[in-house]
């Protein structure tokens, strides 16, 4: 079993601030297919609109997990929202969390479609809500970490894009993107782990059972094309919307040489000035020192060059 600890859990005598001044309007729908296609905007108090965006993607193994930060039995699925919400909102960004299908629902690429679907939703409802449709960056942790990553190689490739599932005149790119240890290639990921010297998570990666193989809908060991298709390393070109990347070195479920592989990808296209890569020593995954406000604060710090 993990035995990291849950997401937030350290910096508590750090006030980061409240909810209760901002407004919150849950569970829309950004499309059609699912129940699971909904989303929770959070709207700053006190601040001049169009608001900037950032989009926030749960983690989850891409099998459980909200967008609320809850609803899910593992606590390195949680996220203390009440804490990672107010400093972005103190900042004038508003705060979209979405919610995607599901493994247990539907394989890849629905995720990508979805994530993609609500960004396009955003842009066409930004003026009910007061939204600047030309300043949306996402940030996820983990399996929303790489969607976040996703989105970010992603802006103009058309196969990977469900334009059935609504406002296709929409664009679903985003101007910058935040993502915390989430996986970029598949197949290399229990080699990596290996050669680290870590012991496999609950019985490798490439195993049958693993979050990656229900998310492919198969064994990835025996899906290699597949796979290909849905790792971010695949649409690395210098198209790239600007990223900052965290990940801690002792990472025991997504080695932290699956964000060097991305980063020296990134940077080989389009230099270093647009891409952040942070290694954190003796970090695990989910661990609270990606939680603190002053963590926070710094990747918030890179998102403002581009959201203002």
């Amino acid at each position: 079993m993990r035995n990291n600890k849950p997401s937030g859990d350290s910096d508590k005598s750090n006030p980061i601030g409240k909810l209760t001044d901002a407004t919150i309007i849950k569970d829309i729908p950004y499309a059609t297919q699912s129940n699971a296609q909904k989303l929770d905007i959070y709207l700053p108090a006190g601040v001049a609109k169009p608001y900037p965006v950032i989009v926030w993607i749960h983690p989850g193994g891409f099998f459980e997990g909200d967008k609320s930060g809850g609803g899910a039995a593992d606590p390195l699925a949680m996220i203390d929202m009440t804490r990672l919400v107010p400093p972005m909102l103190a900042r004038g960004y508003a705060v979209v969390s979405i919610n995607y299908r599901l493994s247990h629902e539907a394989q890849y690429p629905s995720v990508i479609y979805d994530a993609k679907a609500a960004v396009r939703w955003i842009r066409a409802n930004a003026g009910k809500y007061g939204l600047n449709p030309d300043k949306i960056a996402s940030w996820g942790s983990s399996a929303g970490g790489y969607l976040s990553a996703f989105l970010a190689v992603s802006g103009g490739v058309k196969e990977v894009e469900d334009l059935s599932m609504g406002n296709p005149e929409q664009s679903s790119r985003v101007v910058a993107a935040a993502d915390w240890y989430g996986c970029t290639d598949f197949l290399l990921m229990d080699e990596q782990t290996t050669r680290l010297g870590i012991e496999l998570w609950e019985g490798g990666h490439n195993a049958a059972t693993s979050p990656e193989s229900k998310l492919m809908g198969g064994q990835i060991t025996k899906l290699p094309e597949k796979c290909r298709a849905a790792n971010p390393v695949t649409y690395v070109t210098a198209d790239h919307a600007p990223i900052y990347v965290q990940h801690g070195t002792i990472d025991n479920i997504v080695p932290y040489l699956q964000s060097v592989v991305l980063v020296d990808k990134l940077k080989a296209v389009k230099g270093k000035n647009e891409v952040i890569f942070e290694i954190i020593e003796n970090v695990s995954h989910a661990d609270p020192a990606f939680f603190t406000l002053k963590n926070i604060n710094k990747m918030l710090d890179f998102l403002a060059k581009y959201l203002r």
